[in-house]
């Protein structure tokens, strides 16, 4: 089922996140190339096995696969995925086409009222436990998938742990700003390094199309998250590596368990110098 002129198909996750960052690509292709847009929800692999652990079974792919192969089978036009879902090589005839603009990249820590140091927070992320471990070093983790409000959920009402630690983008998109029972507090990003490509919404497209969907490029952001997909991509990590990385105009933040949080000015830096900078901070 190929699209027609006057439509494209849009393929997506059918989580309602995923949902929210697709009607909104959706507003952006009609305002932007006037093209109506029809939604293809799917589930994915990760979504189906929320019993898996990621950092156990490695997240690779889990999130995207099922969408891939929708274009490469002409069932969509298009794919949009988290950025920090999305494998550093594309299958062979995909590409991303666009970064569009990103949202706040930074993790919030969510904790129930009255908790101040908090004894169980529940997160899979090898990169938040990490980081969080300065501050809370006696806490106990604990896996915690699910969507957001399923996650605000087990930790306002059926006080599953003391808290939990959610993407600031997530919630915006939501529409989440406070929660019955919850305290929100926005991490730094030069406390708490995001993902790399945290917030930014990723366009996947055939190859043979990628010159047309360019137009839904923010240049700021896809310069950011080319930059800290090269490092991903260079270090080798995914979702069992504990690793943060973050670029903001001419300032790249960086952590790993090897040498903490560190940061660079990157202007004027080639991607091989900025890679042989990390690989120091890392020997």
């Amino acid at each position: 089922m190929i699209a027609s002129k006057s439509s494209l198909f849009l393929a997506t996750r059918k989580s309602p996140l995923a949902l929210k960052q697709a009607n909104w690509v959706a507003g952006l292709v009609k305002n932007i190339m006037d093209r109506d847009i029809n939604l293809v929800p799917m589930s994915t692999t990760g979504d189906r096995q929320l019993e898996w652990s990621l950092q156990e079974k490695g997240g690779k792919g889990l999130f995207t696969k099922e969408l891939e192969n929708a274009l490469i089978d002409g069932r969509a036009d298009l794919a949009v995925h988290s950025a920090k879902d999305v494998p550093t090589e594309n299958p062979s005839g995909l590409e991303l086409a666009a970064f569009p603009v990103r949202e706040d990249a930074r993790d919030v820590l969510v904790l129930r009222e009255n908790i101040t140091v908090p004894q169980i927070i529940a997160t899979g992320s090898p990169r938040r436990r990490a980081q969080l471990n300065n501050r809370f070093p006696n806490v106990r983790w604990k896996e915690l998938r699910g969507n957001v409000e399923t996650r605000l959920r087990k930790i306002a009402i059926d006080h599953d742990a003391d808290g939990t630690i959610l993407a600031a983008a997530g919630l915006s998109r939501l529409g989440i700003r406070h929660y019955p029972g919850l305290i929100f507090e926005k991490l730094p990003v030069n406390q708490m390094v995001p993902a790399p490509g945290q917030a930014a919404i990723a366009i996947q497209v055939r190859a043979v199309e990628c010159n047309k969907f360019s137009v839904l490029d923010d240049r700021e952001t896809s310069r950011a998250v080319k930059i800290e997909r090269s490092i991903l991509d260079r270090l080798d990590g995914g979702c069992q590596v504990a690793l943060g990385v973050h670029v903001v105009g001419n300032n790249l933040f960086f952590y790993h368990e090897d040498c903490g949080i560190q940061s660079l000015k990157i202007e004027k830096k080639s991607l091989e110098d900025i890679h042989n900078e990390i690989l120091l901070w890392l020997h």
